[in-house]
């Protein structure tokens, strides 16, 4: 991926210790799963994104024993979190089976406009037990964007009433984004992100650890008189989750 450093900065900036760990150090018993509680999958087309979206990275670890059961007793421990965003939200939602309360997460397909998507986009937050949204419901904020692959497709209708979202693209006036490209890929309710029951695993197609300062904004209110911008809220809400 290409998104980790990013990451990193946004929960270092919150107060955590970051590490960058590739799958092949999971692969090779050089890292454990259990001697962390956060998990970040990041965005920026893993396996080039040929295999589909997140595909690859979720067939590395569905189709390898160990790892299945090594990322299944992570997720089942009642002290950890996981944040998955673009490509990683891809393959968090590909996951799904091994995620307590995600079954009805949707998959992510290509985009209704058949191309890359990048720019600054606006998003509501909606309520949830999203414990990393926590104290966030009904902003309206601007977002980085940038995926080929964001648009939400669920396997049966009962996904569709089941699965808890987090957050939806909106026109400027607020209401629900349903054409391009207030709405970049074409999803239904202009949704664009999902939360487990108990709220500890979140995935994201939008970048929030691209736009946690002021200054990463191509666009703000003159009123922001900070360095930081509010997703940083986002990983603050995780460090004050383990407090």
């Amino acid at each position: 991926v290409n998104g980790q450093v990013e990451m990193a900065a946004a929960f270092e900036r919150a107060g955590f210790d970051a590490y960058d760990v590739h799958m092949t150090d999971l692969l090779n018993g050089n890292t454990d799963l259990q001697q962390f509680v956060g998990l970040a999958a990041c965005g920026g087309f893993s396996y080039g994104d040929v295999l589909g979206a997140g595909g690859g990275w979720a067939k590395s670890i569905l189709f390898n024993n160990r790892l299945r059961d090594t990322f299944a007793a992570f997720f089942e421990r009642p002290d950890t979190f996981s944040l998955g965003v673009c490509n990683g939200c891809q393959m968090l939602a590909q996951l799904r089976a091994l995620i307590p309360g995600a079954g009805h997460w949707p998959s992510f397909l290509r985009n209704r406009s058949e191309q890359f998507e990048a720019r600054l986009s606006q998003v509501e937050v909606l309520a949830s037990p999203s414990i990393l949204l926590r104290d966030m419901e009904g902003a309206w904020l601007p977002i980085a964007v940038a995926h080929g692959e964001g648009r939400v497709s669920y396997t049966d209708t009962a996904d569709a009433e089941q699965a808890i979202p987090v957050m939806r693209y909106i026109e400027p006036d607020g209401r629900a984004a349903s054409t391009y490209p207030a709405n970049p890929n074409g999803s239904p309710d202009g949704l664009t992100g999902f939360t487990t029951t108990d709220g500890r695993a979140t995935i994201l197609m939008p970048h929030p650890e691209r736009v946690f300062l002021s200054q990463q904004f191509s666009w703000l209110p003159a009123d922001w008189h900070t360095s930081e911008g509010p997703w940083l809220k986002l990983f603050r809400n995780a460090r004050d989750w383990l407090n």
